[in-house]
């Protein structure tokens, strides 16, 4: 619990002070790969945690869909929801602790990790909640940094421990059946915060 609440409080702290600026981090245009992959389903109630400035969510709100969005950050949700307003939508958007994620069963038929990355016993528990949340054939979209983005200058953590690859996702989502996983090179220009070549896992996953 000890470690669990410092993990909470350092990351409060960091994405606090990493948003605490009037420019969007990474931009206020959706990720490209969730954009593609959400316009393929009917709308319906999306997961997004992690959603930092909230460029996602407001996208996925303005095409019809009802957004549950959480981060460890304050500074992230009132980015978050001055973005929804610019654009005549709006967002649930709450505050939780990823280290200990409270999320119901069944009930998303959506979920989105973009750039989700924790250490690995908190990212394990966290990955089996976001799961455990969808509803049978409920989709889960992913884009994260591959363990080989430390060579690369684009963004990401540098604690290779937090990277992941496509082996260590199969594990995670084990319960979910494999759409599209995959290992690509990419040029991001999300921002300045993610901006040049990159190393990515991405995937597509449906709750059985």
């Amino acid at each position: 619990m000890c470690d669990e609440y410092k993990i909470n409080r350092i990351m409060k702290e960091f994405w606090n002070e990493r948003y605490n600026t009037e420019s969007y981090v990474y931009g206020t245009e959706p990720n490209s790969f969730f954009r593609k992959q959400l316009t393929e389903y009917h709308p319906g109630r999306l997961l997004l945690p992690m959603e930092g400035e909230g460029r996602n969510a407001v996208f996925a709100a303005e095409k019809g869909w009802q957004v549950d969005a959480c981060d460890y950050s304050g500074q992230a949700r009132e980015k978050a929801h001055n973005l929804a307003a610019s654009r005549g939508v709006t967002i649930s958007y709450r505050i939780c602790d990823m280290t200990r994620p409270d999320l119901a069963s069944g009930i998303y038929d959506a979920a989105a990790l973009i750039y989700a990355h924790m250490p690995p016993q908190e990212r394990k528990r966290f990955h089996a909640a976001v799961a455990y949340s969808l509803k049978p054939g409920g989709i889960l979209i992913m884009e994260a940094f591959h363990k080989s983005q430390t060579g690369n200058d684009s963004g990401g953590p540098r604690d290779a421990s937090l990277l992941y690859d496509t082996t260590m996702l199969r594990d995670d989502f084990h319960d979910l059946r494999i759409v599209k996983l995959e290992q690509k090179e990419v040029t991001l220009d999300e921002g300045p915060g993610h901006r040049g070549r990159a190393a990515v896992v991405r995937g597509v996953m449906q709750k059985r």
